[in-house]
């Protein structure tokens, strides 16, 4: 039996290059159970990152008693992290939200449904008559099920007509897409996690994978502990575990300070360019732009760029050469860039630097430009992020003409007449009381999004009408009028795709609690209530449950990038997930895109046609024609511009925020998990060891952080992170265990800023001051087996847990999966869309 809080990664299965993973497969139960008291298995995949872990539910008396990974996966070969053993199921507890809440005399009482239902409904089309379509929107979530997302975009788009309609994935994923978008002309990730088994060389650009998505970065360790080992590169300001990683290797880590990330890569741009590191027979034939890349970035000379970012210009020259002479690269990218200045444009370099070397769409050459969410993939397919169900372009009126004809409606009642609505605008939509019914579907808005005092003044407008969808009580909830009590992972049916395209089937394990309701059921109660109606003055949602709304959405996808039209229920149970495209050309899924060189770029085909990485304004239909792309790849260019927000000798040092191991998102699930909750219990405030020395600083001294917008208290861990850059967990609410509220979210520092293309949310960049405020009687909470680990571990207890998880490794265990076929598709021809 493994502790698997200590050893967060569980056991090594070395491999060699080109050698399958080998099989392990994680298992844990209730205490006293074994595997033969369990009644049934029920087949799902894991929602607590985006790595999309294929795992079985365990099922005993009507109850979830645990959780073993998929050994037939493609995904994981049986692996699950720490969340997915713990939190994924451990929170179905006493405190499940069961029945409807209603605002009464400003309180919040038990109702039934139709009188919930009745309030919504009736404020609803008070508004539509009243201002229109404009009066709504929806703000949801990165954890629903694929046939809920396109459920609510239909209602969204075809029966109210709204443009205001976003989530919590534009926090997290945005800059994932349209880095995707910009460069290749849709979305959709170039590469494969089995990219990883060939590769030479893995750079991670601001993705602390050992934390985010365990498994995946088990999958690297088990390359690095084997023969023929890829070097690897990590981005990064802190220490992380792949920073050390990268220097046992023989790699680099670059620790840039935060807000430079585009002039450091316009300088591994420009030294590909310089050493001639460029395979300019793939540029000529599949890209444009490459003149304009070249003159942009000449000025980024090493020197010039440690200046900047305050790297050594030399680990910078050595980084390079490892992209430029490696056979085959893995590039993967995260929130250090997401969520930071220039958070596009950075992006793009990644793309650039594997174009220029004709890096894409082979065995151990993938861009993942990683999602934040485990279903953040298909908010965006979808259309419940704003854009249009299938990656189509909302500019184009030959796609919009494709989905009122699939719908039937008028295409005048899509809204297509100005981008959509992002989350940012529409939260300033709602605050300057234009949006005046707010939908918030699964997530919590009042501790994730940036400068937490206004949220909170938002949610609380009077004219603002507010519903809440979600399983708890959140920090969210008690600033809703209507709280709606919906199911939970386990207690619902559908689909859902993580970053590499796999698609998974969750199945129905359990029941929900008390009258708590799958989303889609809510979403299809509302449509029937408001009687949305088609052009024929028929039911607008033909689709009574899952299967019905996944059916649907494989026609929406049909011909499309994103195409499903050879998936079923069927087809998705009883082994492992498929990667789209899947279809009657690719039966078995894609592995890969890209092979062939040939981009989704055509005008007639892409899905967005470009903007401005400074600017963000955007290119003209005839513009983006003018160019001819016609399949092939941009690449884009940009100058590093400072930072909107900078030290300055008020507010000296830069906080960052970020994730751990241990938890997701504000813990709504693994701050339920006993062991979870445990192992990091409260926030805590990192500092360098030379920072805590200035400011008289130890281990555990409670310091408030304070920059223009609001203040933190919390314990000081002294770290290993770079000088001048503290860093915060964003996970702690405002709550703590008796309701009382402190100062302790994260979001009550950030700014509200975005980025020009994304519009993603600069939470890395808070410029703060930090003071001594009292002496500690303990250690911060902050964990020792992860990036927070002390710089000096004297005197602070490791962080570990229990020995109850059993890892069943090859060939003891099942045998190793098949792997997925490597059949690239081909981009759709403009004639052949469906």
């Amino acid at each position: 039996m493994a502790d698997r809080i200590a050893d967060i990664w569980g056991a090594r299965t070395p491999h060699a290059k080109d050698a399958p993973w080998p099989v392990r497969v994680d298992l844990h139960l209730d205490r006293g159970l074994a595997e033969s008291d369990v009644d049934r298995w029920v087949q799902s995949a894991c929602v607590l990152c985006s790595n999309g872990c294929g795992c079985d539910i365990a099922v005993r008396d009507g109850r979830v008693v645990g959780v073993r990974g998929r050994a037939s996966d493609v995904v994981n070969h049986g692996r699950l992290g720490p969340k997915g053993l713990y939190g994924s199921w451990q929170w179905n507890g006493s405190d499940r939200l069961t029945r409807p809440l209603v605002r009464r005399g400003g309180v919040l009482v038990e109702a039934d449904w139709d009188t919930a239902m009745d309030l919504v409904v009736r404020r609803s089309r008070e508004l539509l008559d009243e201002v229109g379509p404009l009066s709504h929107g929806f703000y949801t979530s990165g954890q629903l099920f694929l046939e809920e997302y396109y459920t609510l975009g239909v209602i969204g788009k075809a029966g109210l007509g709204t443009p205001h309609m976003d989530g919590n994935t534009r926090l997290c994923t945005a800059t994932a897409a349209a880095a995707l978008k910009e460069s290749f002309g849709s979305d959709g990730q170039p590469g494969s996690y089995s990219d990883v088994e060939s590769c030479d060389a893995i750079f991670l650009f601001g993705h602390n994978m050992a934390e985010t998505q365990t498994v995946l970065w088990a999958r690297v360790l088990d390359r690095l502990h084997g023969p023929d080992r890829p070097v690897v590169v990590a981005v990064d300001p802190r220490r992380t575990k792949v920073a050390e990683a990268a220097v046992e290797s023989g790699g680099v880590h670059l620790a840039p300070l935060p807000g430079t990330n585009q002039a450091l890569m316009n300088g591994l741009v420009r030294e590909l360019i310089a050493h001639d590191w460029v395979d300019h027979g793939y540029v000529a034939a599949h890209t444009l732009g490459y003149d304009d890349l070249a003159a942009t970035v000449e000025p980024y000379t090493p020197e010039h760029v440690a200046g900047i970012c305050r790297v050594d210009p030399d680990e910078l020259r050595r980084a390079a050469r490892i992209f430029g002479t490696s056979g085959r690269v893995l590039s993967t990218v995260l929130q250090g860039f997401y969520q930071s200045h220039q958070a596009t444009a950075a992006s793009c370099q990644v793309n650039n630097l594997h174009l220029l070397r004709g890096l894409i769409g082979r065995p151990g050459c993938g861009v993942l430009q990683m999602n934040g969410q485990p279903t953040a993939q298909n908010t965006r397919e979808a259309g419940a992020n704003g854009d249009l169900p299938g990656f189509r372009n909302w500019d184009n009126p030959e796609h919009v003409r494709e989905l009122a004809e699939l719908w039937n409606v008028d295409p005048l009642t899509i809204p297509h007449w100005a981008p959509p609505t992002h989350a940012m605008q529409l939260w300033r939509y709602a605050e300057q009381g234009s949006i005046r019914f707010l939908w918030i579907s699964a997530t919590n808005p009042a501790v994730s999004l940036p400068e937490l005092p206004r949220i909170r003044d938002v949610l609380a407008k009077d004219d603002l009408f507010v519903v809440v969808q979600d399983g708890f009580r959140t920090e969210t909830a008690e600033h809703a009028d209507v709280v709606l009590p919906a199911a939970l992972w386990g207690e619902k049916q559908g689909t859902f795709t993580n970053v590499n395209r796999t698609v998974h089937l969750s199945e129905k394990a359990v029941e929900p609690p008390g009258e708590a309701r799958s989303d889609l059921d809510i979403f299809l109660d509302y449509a029937r209530r408001m009687d949305f109606r088609d052009r024929d003055g028929q039911p607008l949602v033909t689709w009574s449950d899952p299967e019905g709304a996944f059916e649907a959405w494989k026609e929406c996808s049909r011909g499309r990038l994103c195409d499903y039209t050879g998936l079923s229920y069927d087809k998705l149970r009883g082994g492992s997930g498929i990667p789209w495209p899947c279809d009657d050309e690719h039966p078995e899924g894609s592995d890969r895109l890209y092979a062939d060189g040939v981009f989704p770029t055509h005008p007639d085909v892409c899905e967005d046609y470009g903007h401005d990485l400074l600017t963000g304004g955007t290119t003209s239909p005839e513009r983006y024609k003018a160019q001819r792309p016609d399949g092939r790849a941009f690449l884009k260019a940009a100058e590093y511009a400072p930072p909107p927000e900078q030290p300055d000798e008020e507010y000296p040092f830069v906080c960052t925020t970020g994730r751990t191991v241990y938890h997701f998102h504000t813990r709504t699930k693994t701050g339920r998990s006993r062991q979870l909750r445990r192992a990091a219990p409260e926030p805590w405030v990192e500092l360098s060891a030379r920072d805590a020395a200035a400011l008289g600083v130890t281990e555990g001294d409670l310091v408030r952080v304070e920059s223009r917008r609001g203040r933190v208290e919390a314990p000081a861990r002294v770290g290993r992170g770079r000088d001048g850059v503290v860093f915060v967990p964003f996970h702690y609410g405002y709550w703590d265990t008796g309701g009382d509220r402190h100062a302790r979210a994260a979001n009550e520092l950030t700014a509200t800023e975005w980025d020009p293309v994304s519009k993603q949310p600069l939470f890395k960049i808070a410029a703060v001051r930090v003071t001594r405020i009292g002496g500690g009687t303990r250690p911060a909470p902050a964990p020792t087996t992860t990036a927070s680990a002390p710089h000096d571990p004297a005197g602070v207890p490791a962080t570990a847990g229990e020995d109850d998880v059993r890892e069943d490794v090859a060939p003891t265990g099942p045998p190793t999966p098949p792997p997925v076929p490597d059949r690239t598709p081909t981009v759709p021809h403009p004639a052949s869309k469906g």
